[in-house]
């Protein structure tokens, strides 16, 4: 048999019954000992050193403003949160790749709770204790978090010193240079740490998170059945688990019962709690970086066929586009003179400068005005964009809207600059945010079009990571087929804005 425990089973949903009824959680037993009172543990952590636990599986220390618990110095990075507030979110994939590639100094992001929210009906009675009606009641916890991650100390002590969220905000924007934030948007979870229910939910999502407790918990064990329990407890050899189980201290558990069916907690016996571990930081495996990007190797007769698909390509959309040469110039000569081309220096394969050919879609004096509406910048990475921008003409903002702006470009491609696919041509100062990105988009040419101008999503917040994205996989899956795909794609798509009313 299971010895009194408090269960945390897995929150239902609304489509648990016919009803959309939410049953209330198990209420904590009414202990005949003093220790009653004291918050419930497992192996002698609380549900908030659990959380700081699981961070620090990753490398990762909790930092909450008014909390007196000292920095480590050995921390990989730190977890900004607001007080009263738990997170879960992934670490890998999209966040790793930036905090290793890009480095940012600040890293902020937001998080769209993924965890529907939970509502359960109440009966209302009249004095008589007569039925009335019923209530729909729904969890008041609705926030939608904001956390930083940051590898540098100071900034992690700029935030635990700040007397509120608010403030804290303002410092990171304040003392952080733009050049050195970034700003993501991911699917996570976020808790009230003052909820029952809440974090009902958080230890509910936590056992179906954490796959290895025992990477920073001393008193974890693997169990029979895959269950983590504590050493003082026991498991019958007829016991049956369905689903992740975390045993607590003296509990004990027989195989004549039903079998325990998981996400659940048996909370340590308070009469038997474990004192709390300290944290050993040294002792935690590090977080593995990212795979370096490894590009595609191509033969001789590969890249010959490449250039000269090329050569051919960029020749015949020349001979295509050459008649609207003159009524282009002819609108930017009337609107706002001369000149009529515009060349920016980007980098080519091997990290060779080069003048990248556009019509001019911009003021005269855009590169001045440039510094003045910094403060506006919407982009995530080291793009410059925002909405409206006043730099453009009129006539340049009909180049841009159908890309008539990159037609000198097929001229860089027949020079040997460029390639009618390939990476986004970008300028030395964007190529220096991440090392292995700019090694492998600079191992091929730079393309008219790419992989990332076709499946870009345009989210807030995410551009940047895609641009990396997509660059990093076409360097290392190109192909002549690929390269047909992205050139249909893109005609498909100024065919769309052609016809779009």
């Amino acid at each position: 048999m299971v010895s009194p425990a408090v269960i945390t089973a897995p929150p239902p949903s609304s489509a648990d019954s016919g009803s959309g009824t939410i049953p209330e959680l198990t209420p904590p037993p009414a202990f005949a000992t003093p220790q009653a009172a004291l918050p419930r543990t497992l192996w002698g952590l609380d549900p908030f050193q659990l959380y700081t636990r699981y961070w620090a599986a990753h490398g990762v220390q909790v930092v909450r403003q008014g909390e007196p618990s000292p920095i480590v110095k050995h921390a990989e990075l730190f977890l900004l949160t607001e007080p009263r507030t738990l997170v879960l979110f992934k670490l890998q994939s999209v966040v790793m790749d930036a905090l290793n590639w890009v480095n940012p100094q600040v890293l902020f992001l937001r998080l769209h709770n993924t965890r529907e929210r939970a509502y359960r009906e109440q009966v209302v009675t009249d004095p008589y204790d007569r039925f009335v009606k019923f209530t729909r009641l729904y969890d008041r916890w609705d926030h939608l978090a904001r956390v930083v991650l940051t590898p540098e100390r100071e900034v992690a002590e700029l935030w635990q010193s700040a007397p509120d969220p608010l403030t804290g905000w303002r410092r990171l924007r304040r003392f952080t240079p733009r050049i050195d934030r970034m700003t993501l948007s991911v699917d996570g979870n976020a808790y009230g740490e003052s909820s029952d229910r809440e974090l009902a939910y958080f230890v509910h999502d936590l056992l179906e998170t954490w796959q290895r407790p025992d990477a920073t918990v001393a008193r974890a064990h693997r169990g029979p059945g895959g269950v983590w329990k504590d050493p003082t407890s026991s498991v019958g050899p007829g016991a049956k688990f369905i689903g992740p189980v975390w045993i607590g201290a003296g509990r004990h558990i027989t195989g004549d019962r039903t079998p325990v069916i998981g996400p659940a907690v048996l909370w340590d016996d308070p009469n038997q709690r474990p004192a709390t571990e300290a944290l050993e930081w040294l002792d935690i495996q590090p977080t593995a970086p990212p795979a370096e990007p490894a590009p595609k190797s191509t033969t001789t007769a590969e890249r010959i066929l490449k250039r000269s698909f090329d050569i051919v390509f960029a020749f015949f959309a020349i001979l295509v586009t050459l008649p609207l040469y003159p009524f282009v110039m002819l609108a930017i000569w009337i609107e706002d003179g001369r000149p009529f081309f515009f060349a920016h220096k980007r980098e080519t394969i091997a990290g060779r400068e080069f003048p990248c050919l556009k019509f001019r879609s911009m003021r005269k004096d855009a590169e001045k005005i440039k510094q003045q509406l910094k403060a506006l910048n919407r982009a995530d990475g080291p793009q410059f964009y925002i909405e409206n921008d006043p730099r453009l003409t009129r006539v340049g903002k009909i180049l841009r809207k159908y890309n008539l702006d990159e037609l000198p470009q097929f001229w860089n491609v027949l020079l040997g600059d460029m390639s009618i696919v390939g990476p986004r041509p970008s300028p030395y100062s964007e190529n220096q945010f991440c090392p292995p990105w700019r090694e492998a988009r600079l191992s091929v040419r730079p393309g008219v079009t790419g992989l990332w101008q076709v499946r870009r999503t345009r989210r807030a917040g995410s551009d940047f990571q895609e641009w990396i994205k997509y660059d990093i996989e076409y360097v290392e899956t190109r192909t002549w087929w690929l390269d047909m795909v992205i050139i249909y794609k893109t005609v498909m798509t100024m065919v769309r804005k052609g016809t779009r009313q």
